[in-house]
């Protein structure tokens, strides 16, 4: 990889998270609406603690001078403090952030089916996997959760509904908290699996499909080479482009932790973070959560480029 090509890259993704910085900032400066009148609105708040709730926060100085502020705390990992969780921002991100990674990790890790579909096209367990996914990708993703939420956790009793773990819970052994997470992860992610994967599965099979036809690979197996390794060590690194370009595009949803599904099971993620943070207008929060997502997709996109050229190296900078 050239270097002036990477310092081109890095330049650009530098002067695109400053602009989302400055854009986010200024997003919720103009939003309607003064948070710190939360505190006043059962009227035991007086003028004067307002204004030194505002004097506190910050917000009683004029915008360019809160901008400084922002940029220093950002340099120095600060993300504000919360208006309503009482602690500060950063904190209350991460420990989400965990639990969000937890959910979709075990989530994204269906996506190999696509490979395995396409490496039998045509068979049964290919169609199978095809119609299954179609139809599973259309369905709304609340409606799935809320269906899957009735069957097993209201009708059959044999899964926990709510949260990451249960509240008060004892446990026998030590592994009984990770089973406890375990066993709440169930639904969650099959939700995910079910909606959000599917167009994995498919661009993945599709991408492989066209690729097994092409004329290295029929190369390939007249040298004798196991299908194994003409799938995984030919074909796969060749079909991969396309699932780089939509990983890239959904790594924003990733990481915003699919809002509908943590809200529907109470999962402590970045996506009920969000929810809650809109319902009770915490500014500093919901701010952090909106930084978080553009710069994950921003950073996601300028990666997909460098990969493009170590998958492809047909594929050449512009």
């Amino acid at each position: 990889m050239r270097l002036p090509y990477l310092v081109r890259k890095v330049l650009q993704l530098v002067a695109l998270l400053f602009a989302v910085i400055v854009f986010n900032f200024v997003l919720f400066r103009v939003l309607p609406g003064d948070p710190i009148r939360l505190y006043a609105r059962s009227g035991r708040l007086t003028p004067d603690v307002v204004d030194q709730l505002r004097a506190v926060f910050g917000l009683d100085k004029p915008l360019w001078q809160q901008f400084l502020i922002y940029l220093n705390g950002l340099v120095h990992g600060d993300l504000g403090f919360s208006y309503t969780y009482r602690q500060p921002v950063a904190q209350i991100v991460g420990a989400r952030l965990v639990n969000t990674f937890v959910l979709l990790t075990a989530a994204t890790i269906i996506v190999v089916l696509g490979v395995w579909a396409a490496s039998r096209r045509g068979s049964k367990a290919d169609s199978s996997i095809v119609i299954s996914s179609l139809v599973t990708w259309s369905m709304p993703t609340f409606w799935t959760g809320m269906l899957l939420l009735f069957a097993f956790g209201v009708w059959f009793h044999v899964l926990p509904t709510t949260g990451i773990s249960t509240p008060l819970a004892t446990y026998p052994s030590s592994l009984g908290p990770a089973i406890d997470v375990g066993r709440h992860l169930v639904l969650p992610t099959i939700t995910l699996v079910l909606v959000d994967i599917g167009q994995f599965v498919l661009i993945t099979r599709s991408s492989l499909v066209d690729v097994l036809t092409e004329d290295f690979v029929t190369t390939a197996k007249a040298k004798g080479m196991s299908r194994r390794r003409v799938v995984w060590g030919h074909a796969v690194r060749n079909g991969m482009l396309p699932v780089v370009t939509t990983t890239a595009l959904y790594v924003g949803i990733v990481v915003g932790g699919a809002v509908q599904v943590e809200t529907v099971f109470s999962w402590p993620g970045m996506g009920e973070l969000t929810y809650e943070a809109v319902l009770r207008r915490d500014y500093p929060v919901l701010e952090a959560c909106f930084l978080l997502f553009a710069v994950t997709v921003i950073v996601a996109n300028f990666l997909a480029d460098l990969l493009y050229r170590v998958l492809d190296p047909r594929v050449k900078e512009a």
